[in-house]
């Protein structure tokens, strides 16, 4: 009887040590995930540090200096006007002008530079000796800065001892004042971007084209696939996020070009190179109307949010990922 009754209380005791056991894993493996997410926010914490102070706070400076007119002196808060700077920078002919302007700009120098990177990447990527010294002959731009660039071309540029008037010359046509001309200078300013842009393009193109493997060139090659073909049924596909990528970063680019234009033809002649961020640029450092700048400065963000997303809705279908 007294064994009996032992079993029973040993039979009763066995489920409740269970669940106490069970219940001190569940408690460590809370403290476990939770010491775990404390060190990877730890780890995060330098970039977010960096993010909230070079864009989290300065984009929510922007909006909210966008809401007030700035004084006659430019410094501190004017009358708060809502959203009235928004009107007049949509509803004025000079922003206009400039988003005009940007959007040329942009299609001038995305595409280009894309064909040019692309065809870069490809005559990069043949299997040739000494294919080493092209790829980095093509790929240097990207070690020179914008400012440099710039200058550079600007000798190019110059009317009287510039080597591109020097051979338009020699061919008996007239030389042409390439950055004094409203039909010439923004195409001058989208030659710079293209060169400027064609480094970082080509590297990431080739990196994509590395990648594809090999074995597919060689089962189409046994199929009777000739060079169009593959490099249409094969290599565009398959290279389509590199293409992707560079499409989006390129367009988001082209909308935020800076140095070159201010370098060389600051925004003429006749606006005519007048980009938004150099309307943006002298509206805030030049005329002092740092708010209805910013205001400029948040439609240009909502625009880029917008283009970018249609990119990503349209285009990203087409994208092929392995």
């Amino acid at each position: 009887m007294k064994a009996a009754g032992r079993e029973r209380v040993a039979t009763m005791e066995q489920p409740a040590a269970v669940a106490a056991a069970r219940a001190r894993a569940a408690r460590g493996a809370r403290l476990r995930a939770a010491q775990g997410a404390l060190i990877s926010y730890l780890y995060l914490l330098p970039s977010l540090i960096v993010f909230a102070v070079f864009f989290f706070y300065p984009l929510v400076k922007s909006v909210y200096l966008s809401l007030f007119a700035s004084n006659p002196f430019g410094y501190g808060n004017g009358i708060f006007v809502g959203l009235e700077q928004y009107r007049i920078a949509l509803t004025s002919a000079s922003y206009r002008n400039s988003l005009l302007v940007t959007v040329l700009y942009t299609l001038y120098t995305v595409p280009l530079g894309l064909l040019c990177a692309l065809g870069l990447a490809v005559l990069g990527n043949s299997r040739v000796r000494g294919i080493a010294i092209f790829r980095t002959a093509y790929a240097l731009p990207v070690s020179v800065s914008v400012a440099a660039g710039a200058l550079i071309f600007l000798l190019m540029y110059n009317p009287s001892a510039g080597i591109l008037n020097y051979f338009i010359t020699s061919l008996g046509m007239p030389s042409v004042s390439w950055l004094t001309q409203p039909r010439s200078a923004l195409w001058a300013i989208s030659l710079i971007t293209i060169w400027s842009t064609l480094g970082f393009n080509f590297i990431v193109l080739l990196s994509g084209l590395q990648g594809i493997p090999e074995e597919l060139y060689e089962s189409a090659r046994i199929d009777g696939a000739d060079g169009a073909r593959l490099f249409r049924h094969i290599t565009l596909p398959l290279l389509s996020p590199s293409l992707f990528f560079v499409l989006v970063v390129s367009t988001i680019g082209a909308f935020q070009s800076f140095a070159q234009i201010d370098l060389l033809t600051r925004g003429g002649p006749i606006d005519s190179t007048n980009v938004v961020v150099y309307a943006i640029y002298r509206d805030a450092f030049v005329n002092s109307r740092v708010g209805y700048a910013s205001a400029q400065a948040m439609i240009l963000f909502v625009i880029l949010l917008a283009l970018t997303a249609v990119q990503f809705k349209v285009l990203e279908r087409r994208v092929v990922y392995q």
